[in-house]
C-alpha cells in the first residue's frame, strides 16, 4: 500500500480525495509537519495511509494553499531530449546516453504559483518528476523503484534566449530562474499506480492542447535514469529528477509564453498544476535569438 502526500498551508499532509490529514496530528507527533522531512519515514506514511479512514480530516484542500509537495531538495536533475518525438522536433539526434543537466533547486515552487518571465522566449515543458526517497549509490535498474518516494507533475520552464546565448549552450541558468520549476499538486508513491512506467501526460496553454504523450515513450525510463545518475552522484531523499518533455514545446511552433498565459499540466493519477505567466521585467544583458527560433517568432503586435 502506498500513499498520497501534499503540502497544505506549509504543512505535510496525507491526501485522500479532497481531504487532507496533517502528519503530526494523525501520527500523534511522531512525524513532522515539515514537508522537507516527510519522506524520511516512507513505511510510516504507508501504514498511516492504510488507516486514513480512521482519522478525522484536518480539512479539505479546496481553497487551501498548496505548496511544492517536497521542499529543500538538495539536487534537481533533468533529462534533455528524452522523448524521441521531442528530439525530432528539435532537429537533434536521438541521444545514446541520457543528457543530464541540473536545475537549481531555488527555482522549485508550488503547483499554482505564477511563472515570472523576463523575455519573449520563455517556454513550457511538461514533465513527470520522480522524487528520491532512499539514499543510494550505484543503484541497479532492477532496484531503482525501491529508491523512489513518489511521482509528481512538473514544468521545466525554459528561457530559450538564456539557454542558447552562450557557446556552447548551457542549460542550467536558462531553466533555473526563480519560479521556473513548479511541481505538484501532490506526491504519489509508485505502488499507487497500476503501472508507474506508463502515465498519460498533457499540457495546455489557455485551454489549447500543446503536448500529449505517455511516459512509456521515454527513451530512458526512470530506472535507467536513476541507475545512470547514481553512478556519479549519491542520490539522497528529496532529490528531484525531471524526466523529460514530449513534442509540442512552444519554441518549435512559434508559440512561446506570453504575459497572462495560463499553463495547465496534468498527469493521470497525480493531478493538475496550473501556472499563470507574468512578464515582470526584461533581460538586462541577453537579447539573443537562438538560430532554431529565427523565423518562428510571432510578429510584434505593437
Amino acid at each position: 500500500m502506498g500513499f498520497k502526500l501534499g503540502n497544505v498551508n506549509g504543512n505535510a499532509a496525507l491526501i485522500k480525495n479532497e481531504s487532507y490529514y496533517e502528519l503530526s496530528d494523525i501520527s500523534n507527533g511522531a512525524l513532522s509537519n515539515d514537508p522537507s522531512q516527510s519522506i524520511n519515514s516512507l513505511d510510516a506514511l504507508s501504514k498511516l495511509y492504510t488507516q486514513i479512514d480512521d482519522f478525522e480530516p484536518s480539512g479539505t484542500i479546496t481553497n487551501e494553499s498548496m505548496g511544492a509537495p517536497i521542499t529543500n531538495s538538495r539536487n534537481c536533475f533533468a533529462v534533455g531530449l528524452n522523448y524521441k518525438n521531442h528530439a525530432e522536433e528539435s532537429g537533434m539526434e536521438i541521444p545514446l546516453f541520457p543528457m543530464i543537466f541540473t536545475k537549481h533547486t531555488s527555482c522549485i515552487v508550488g503547483p499554482f504559483e505564477n511563472i515570472e518571465m523576463r523575455s519573449d522566449l520563455v517556454d513550457y515543458e511538461a514533465e513527470l518528476v520522480a522524487v528520491i526517497g532512499k539514499e543510494g549509490k550505484n543503484i541497479s535498474k532492477e532496484n531503482a523503484w525501491d529508491h523512489v518516494a513518489g511521482l509528481t507533475v512538473g514544468q521545466d520552464i525554459s528561457d530559450r534566449a538564456v539557454q542558447f546565448h552562450a557557446t556552447p549552450p548551457q542549460f542550467n541558468l536558462g531553466k533555473s530562474f526563480d519560479t521556473f520549476g513548479p511541481i505538484g499538486p501532490i506526491l504519489v508513491s509508485p505502488d499507487e499506480f497500476e503501472d508507474p512506467n506508463s502515465l498519460e501526460l498533457e499540457c495546455s496553454v489557455n485551454g489549447e492542447l500543446r503536448q500529449k504523450d505517455n511516459t512509456n515513450d521515454l527513451i530512458f525510463d526512470i530506472p535507467y535514469i536513476i541507475s545512470y545518475v547514481s553512478e556519479f552522484i549519491t542520490l539522497e531523499p528529496g532529490d528531484l529528477i525531471f524526466t523529460g518533455t514530449p513534442a509540442g514545446v512552444g519554441a518549435t511552433q512559434g508559440k512561446c509564453l506570453k504575459d497572462g498565459d495560463m499553463v495547465s499540466t496534468t498527469i493521470k493519477g497525480i493531478g493538475t498544476i496550473e501556472n499563470q505567466c507574468l512578464r515582470i521585467a526584461d533581460h538586462s544583458n541577453v537579447s539573443h535569438i537562438p538560430e532554431f527560433l529565427k523565423g518562428k517568432m510571432p510578429a510584434n503586435d505593437d
